[in-house]
């Protein structure tokens, strides 16, 4: 039998090489633990130079406090730190850093270099000392005139083996850049300058958080989000939410930070997910920047070696209070000035001129509010080119209003109006024309008088309503704003257990496979509680004797299959439960006016203030908007008006 191997105590390098494995991944890993030395000294300008991403040199100045000549060796050694001194201070951080690794972790594995002055040894009129990472360097005396610097070379050095592993220059340097970013978002006040082998990438000067936010993610995305701010006993979460329009394919544009630490915690994401659940599309992710603030004992940052995961004492109250806080912003009624949409004109010769002009008028405007410009991409090649000539057979098409009245003729309909139930909530007549008092003398709506959509002008081609407002021209996509409608009737209904249901005059036969009829045959109860009444007739044939009356005016086979596709995949407890939502967004899709059906203008007014009223109305149920905005200035530039 051998011998068994004797314990014995590891070597200190090895120690330290060892520990550095669990806090220096890659280039980024060293340069997110020195910008959080440097913020946490009171930086409020940090430079950041690197060379071949990261690999060959990073170097991060600051103009902080700085360290003390006595102790700066003792900062390139294990658990050494100034930021806590005992367990009250572990229980209670509010540092970023606190562990008292870095350093000393990554002098394992590089050539290090520690340069700082400190606020006394400036007041005192004393320099600057310099000291290399490596055993037994002497202090030498430097020139800066304030804070640190810490240099580090050669990453990985002595352990090529771990150096075999890092990705291309390019690719490790935007791991560098993304740290810079994340620390940059949660620290609006500092400035930073990003350069990499001699060229500047980006510098963020210092100023407000907004700023910070649309230098970092782009005007658009500004342009695009709405601002969350709430507060609770204990917590508060603000912030910015991207509006469903501005879903991303991958996860790459959320940003989450806890008492200013950047963070990827599964409960907050999973918070922000759900509240973004009845408006995104499953294959697309929101993008979000959230900074949530709580009390330091009541979170544990300790709990990762790179601190980037958290845990909280309280889970349940910071998910719900992240939940309701973006749901409630993003569920804004239109009429509240929730989702509200403008279309931003395409670029013209003299836009410079305007820009600052229409930037400013659009923080000024209700309509528009901060989302000027989301449509400019999308529709600006069609309204930059010249108008073609309308064709003779134009005047034929429906257009409901007073034009096609008073042209004498009869407009002819792509498909045939059907005469039964109107599409809408059968109280759409209360909503039908502007009221007396809100019209000129020629019976014309008043235009300082009209609500936010505006009243109806008619339809383009059966799919959009145009509609006039205090603004200009609004646009709406008929199918995806009734679609939002119904589904969140659909919710309250069943929330309060109100469906109600209509019997239909002659029952539709709908030919089925025979596991369907099986399927509605053993869960009739559940059908007639979601408001339909099915009766087996025939060996392949149900009959459709009520439907809920929010889908009166839907075919009745694609409703019934559906319902019953969702009956045999998922089973009654999923269907009420986890899938319910799901469910009545298809339900609320086939319930919805279909493209090309002629709607009359009470019809369409009546949706216009449904909208306006209804939460969320700014998307429909797969995160795509419903309206837009094209104000009487962006139609003025088109035309050249003023020119």
């Amino acid at each position: 039998m051998p011998a068994a191997p004797r314990i014995h105590l590891l070597p200190e390098l090895l120690i330290s090489q060892i520990a550095a494995g669990e806090v220096v991944e890659r280039p980024a890993s060293v340069l997110k633990e020195l910008l959080e030395n440097a913020l946490d000294a009171g930086s409020s300008a940090i430079r950041i130079e690197l060379e071949e991403g990261g690999v060959k040199l990073i170097r991060v100045s600051d103009d902080g406090c700085g360290i003390a000549r006595d102790e700066l060796a003792l900062a390139l050694t294990r658990h050494a730190t100034s930021k806590i001194a005992s367990l009250d201070d572990l229980e209670r951080v509010a540092t970023l850093g606190f562990r008292g690794e870095a350093l000393a972790s990554v002098a394992a594995v590089a050539h290090l270099t520690l340069t700082s002055r400190s606020s006394s040894e400036r007041d005192a009129g004393g320099h600057a000392w310099r000291l290399a990472g490596e055993i037994g360097a002497a202090l030498e005396p430097a020139a800066l005139a304030a804070g640190t610097v810490v240099e580090m070379r050669d990453l990985y050095y002595n352990t090529p083996a771990r150096r075999k592993f890092l990705k291309s220059d390019n690719t490790e340097f935007a791991h560098c850049a993304e740290i810079v970013r994340r620390t940059a978002l949660a620290h609006p006040a500092v400035a930073f300058t990003l350069t990499h082998n001699g060229r500047q990438s980006f510098r963020l000067t210092g100023g407000e958080a907004r700023e910070r936010v649309g230098a970092i993610l782009g005007d658009d995305f500004l342009a695009e989000s709405r601002s969350v701010d709430v507060a609770g006993a204990s917590l508060r979460v603000a912030g910015h939410c991207a509006l469903p329009a501005y879903s991303r394919a991958r996860a790459d544009a959320q940003y989450c930070y806890v008492n200013g630490r950047f963070v990827r915690d599964k409960l907050l994401a999973h918070a922000v997910r759900e509240a973004y659940q009845d408006l995104l599309h499953g294959s697309r992710y929101p993008a979000y920047c959230l900074f949530i603030e709580v009390d330091p004992s009541t979170v544990d940052v300790n709990v990762h070696p790179q601190k980037t995961e958290v845990r909280f004492r309280d889970p349940r109250s910071v998910h719900q209070l992240v939940y309701h806080a973006v749901q409630r912003v993003l569920a804004s009624p239109l009429a509240d000035g929730g989702g509200t949409r403008a279309l931003a004109p395409p670029s013209t010769p003299n836009a410079s001129s305007t820009a600052t002009s229409d930037s400013s008028a659009a923080r000024a405007n209700p309509v528009l509010g901060a989302s000027a410009g989301v449509f400019g991409t999308r529709f600006g090649s069609a309204f930059g080119s010249p108008f073609k000539p309308l064709p003779e057979r134009a005047a034929s098409l429906p257009f409901a209003g007073r034009s096609a009245a008073s042209s004498g003729q009869r407009p002819t309909f792509s498909t045939p109006p059907v005469a039964a139930e109107p599409p809408l909530a059968a109280d759409y007549a209360a909503f039908a024309r502007a009221p007396a008092d809100a019209t000129n003398g020629d019976g014309a709506p008043e235009l300082a008088a009209t609500p936010l959509l505006g009243y109806a002008l008619g339809q383009l081609h059966g799919v959009y309503i145009l509609a006039q407002n205090s603004q200009g021209l609004v646009v709406v996509d008929l199918h995806a704003a009734h679609e939002r409608i119904l589904y969140e009737k659909l919710k309250q209904a069943l929330d309060g257990q109100k469906l109600a249901t209509q019997a239909l005059l002659i029952p539709a036969v709908i030919h089925l496979e025979p596991l369907d009829l099986a399927a509605a045959d053993e869960n009739a109860e559940t059908l007639r509680e979601l408001g339909f009444d099915l009766a087996v007739v025939g060996p392949r044939q149900l009959a459709v004797r009520s439907l809920p009356t929010l889908l009166v005016g839907a075919d009745p086979a694609p409703l019934v299959r559906t319902l019953l596709g969702e009956l045999r995949t998922h089973g009654v407890t999923q269907l009420m439960t986890t899938r319910r939502n799901e469910f009545l967004a298809e339900l609320a899709c086939h319930g919805a006016v279909r493209a090309r059906r002629q709607l009359a203008p009470a019809e369409m007014n009546a949706l216009l203030r449904q909208m306006e009223a209804t939460e969320r109305a700014g998307h429909c149920n797969h995160g795509r908007p419903t309206w837009m905005q094209l104000t009487l200035a962006d139609l003025d530039r088109q035309f050249l008006r003023g020119r």
